[in-house]
């Protein structure tokens, strides 16, 4: 579909085209969330869940539309014939972490499906697809200004989510926090961009990266302000440390859901977009990002694994709080190859592809197994878990085995495998330091998972707190937060059995 017209000159073709079927996955997402909202004023109040099944079935949609897509090789919104400069690229880095997106999308909608009584059902439907749509646009984004408003598209959401929870205290403060943080990371990201572009004179990301090699001296330290800039901004999206103040508070007050759905996609597009910044745009200050990214690697990852080792299983919503710790400290080993890719190339981006998969599976899938555990104990303590495996062995399984995958121990041979994978490309890159400091992280973290993983299989307690009032165990667990369940379970599972199936992005590149 034309919208421009040629030049009269013939010097540049200024032909946009827009390849519908490319952008399908976001557009999709998007036309189901203004479609929810709009059919939630002329549903009746019963008939509200089915807003959720028609999310899941959009989500589902927008899944099937990758499979024609996954030649990777369709590019749209390009400008110019010559220059090749396109603002949507749906290559195989773009198709992978869009499938994330939109699986963990899917995997959140089932989480929440029964549990949206409480909550303005079709506000909650829509928020949640317009957030998915805007982390589907990311990874494919190709330009610093479609990637600003993808991401920001992705997070405004995200904030009315944390804080739905009309009249509770706890949600309204995540969401400021969560909302503060984020505006100070986006105005800084901001800043960073409009300096890039003052130097190079383009927003694309190919033709930033040309230029940068050549900018004239009076605009080099502006160059280089903004590539600093721009990476302190994606340093808060990812929550990486020091800039991860707000990931505890954030989770505990958001609903079960929305935190597992802000600790998988919310990380999904904090590093697909630091990814892109970094390999594509700013190859030539690798130089900067390299040792900067390495850095706070270790930092990260050492500050996630020390908090999760201190909470205490008496505190309430300490589980939530340690899987929270726990996705800071991931956060930190998905920066390794991420820094390893300015001294050895972007093809070590793959290991942290790879990892971020196995990451999302097992993750919502012991959020999945954390819901059904609130249904009964409300205060989500790590000592509500003792004892789960006489009340609900299938539960208590599938918890164990996620955790294991966490901590790359078998039977979750693929948190094993992506580990390592994550290991080898800091040590190809000369990173010896930093392989170490992974090593004893890792280390620190099979305490943590072991401890709770050894508790689900302890003799139960009784409750502490009588206010509570729990729920018998034998309560019937929701029909979608089973399949949840199910669905990562077979998923874990099958990667453990074969894990070449997502291994294999580790190899090659995905650009």
């Amino acid at each position: 579909m034309t919208v421009a017209a040629e030049s009269a000159t013939g010097a540049a073709s200024l032909v946009q085209s827009v390849d519908w079927l490319a952008i399908a996955p976001p557009v999709i997402t998007a036309s189901v969330a203004l479609l929810v909202l709009v059919a939630d004023l002329f549903v009746a109040e019963r008939h509200k869940p089915l807003l959720g099944w028609g999310a899941v079935a959009g989500l589902v949609a927008a899944l099937a539309v990758l499979v024609p897509l996954r030649a990777g090789d369709r590019s749209t919104f390009c400008l110019t014939d010559a220059a090749q400069a396109c603002s949507y690229t749906a290559d195989h880095f773009a198709l992978v972490i869009q499938a994330l997106v939109l699986g963990g999308a899917l995997l959140t909608a089932l989480l929440s499906i029964g549990d949206t009584r409480k909550l303005p059902a079709g506000e909650f439907w829509f928020l949640l697809l317009s957030s998915a749509a805007g982390a589907t646009l990311l990874p494919a984004s190709r330009d610093l200004a479609t990637l600003v408003v993808a991401l920001e598209v992705a997070s405004l959401p995200a904030f009315a989510l944390v804080g739905i929870k009309r009249g509770d205290r706890r949600s309204s403060e995540a969401a400021l926090k969560f909302f503060l943080s984020s505006v100070v990371a986006t105005a800084v990201m901001l800043l960073g961009v409009s300096f890039v572009y003052a130097a190079t004179g383009t927003m694309h990301l190919t033709e930033i990266a040309a230029r940068l090699d050549d900018v004239p001296g009076g605009l080099q330290t502006l160059a280089e302000a903004g590539v600093v800039l721009t990476l302190v901004g994606f340093a808060f999206k990812t929550a990486a440390a020091p800039f991860h103040f707000w990931v505890p508070d954030t989770y505990v007050g958001a609903p079960l859901p929305i935190a597992a759905y802000l600790s998988v996609v919310g990380k999904a597009v904090g590093f697909s977009g630091l990814v892109l910044v970094t390999v594509i745009g700013f190859p030539s200050y690798a130089d900067v990002w390299g040792p900067a990214l390495a850095v706070l690697a270790a930092l990260t990852m050492t500050i996630g694994n020390v908090a999760a080792l201190r909470q205490d299983a008496t505190r309430a919503r300490s589980a939530v709080r340690l899987l929270a710790w726990s996705s800071v400290g991931q956060a930190g080993y998905l920066l390794v190859p991420i820094a390893a890719a300015a001294y050895v190339g972007g093809e070590q981006i793959g290991s942290t592809v790879a990892y971020a998969l196995m990451y999302a599976v097992v993750n919502l899938g012991a959020f999945a197994v954390a819901a059904v555990v609130t249904r009964s104990h409300p205060g989500n303590r790590l000592g509500d878990y003792q004892g789960l495996y006489a009340t609900r062995p299938l539960a208590a399984l599938t918890l164990g085995f996620f955790l294991l995958c966490l901590a790359g121990l078998p039977p979750g041979i693929i948190g094993l495998f992506a580990k390592v994978t994550v290991f080898s490309s800091a040590v190809d890159a000369g990173l010896g330091w930093l392989a170490v400091v992974m090593a004893v992280n890792v280390v620190i973290a099979l305490y943590y998972y072991l401890r709770w993983t050894a508790a689900l299989f302890r003799a139960p307690v009784t409750a502490t707190d009588p206010q509570e009032a729990p729920v018998p165990y034998g309560h019937r667990v929701p029909a979608p937060l089973t399949l949840a369940i199910v669905l990562t379970a077979v998923t874990g599972i099958t990667l453990s059995g074969a894990p070449q199936l997502i291994l294999r992005f580790a190899t090659g590149s995905l650009f």
